[in-house]
């Protein structure tokens, strides 16, 4: 790689942590291309992205001082997960690792705050920005729907009444 690729790798990186909700480093050694290829379709299919990065450019795109947190995590053959949501990432590498045994989630980091394994193991149980708002509509439809229920349950036992004293007097 020469200057003005590694310059442009760095300018991707920045764009990428800056846009992540979290990232997920993993270690991949070993693992097929068509396995590569199952674990970017799966974070694909979810809105995410799986890139193999350059630790030293990695750590030069995250502007952190030598011997901070992250440099326990760019060590060997890494990669990173990625997605908007910040839970995303997590569910579908924690997902994958348990499925493979040479893909090892290292740790990860939400903004500022760098995770261990443990970390990225108890965000990928969390459930997601969709799922959230999924339970939220249904919390905030459910008593509009048990007032329409109450309010035509009177009407709906009168026209009961009615209708049986009408087959009463019919028979």
């Amino acid at each position: 790689m020469d200057r003005a690729q590694k310059a442009e790798s760095i300018e991707s990186l920045k764009s990428v942590f800056a846009d992540a909700g979290a990232v997920v480093v993993t270690h991949n050694l070993g693992l097929t291309v068509a396995e590569m290829e199952d674990l970017r379709g799966r974070l694909r299919k979810e809105g995410g992205a799986f890139k193999v990065v350059k630790n030293r450019l990695a750590l030069k795109a995250l502007g952190v001082e030598e011997g901070s947190a992250y440099h326990d995590l760019f060590k060997g053959p890494v990669g990173i997960a990625y997605a908007a949501d910040p839970v995303t990432a997590a569910k579908v590498a924690a997902e994958f690792a348990k499925g493979n045994d040479k893909f090892k989630l290292i740790g990860g980091f939400m903004g500022d705050k760098v995770l261990d394994a443990a970390g990225v193991d108890a965000l990928s149980k969390l459930p997601s920005l969709d799922q959230l708002r999924g339970k939220l509509i249904g919390l905030l439809q459910a008593p509009a729907t048990k007032v329409a229920g109450v309010l035509q349950a009177p009407a709906g036992q009168l026209a009961r009444v009615f209708n049986a004293y009408a087959t009463k007097d019919a028979a």
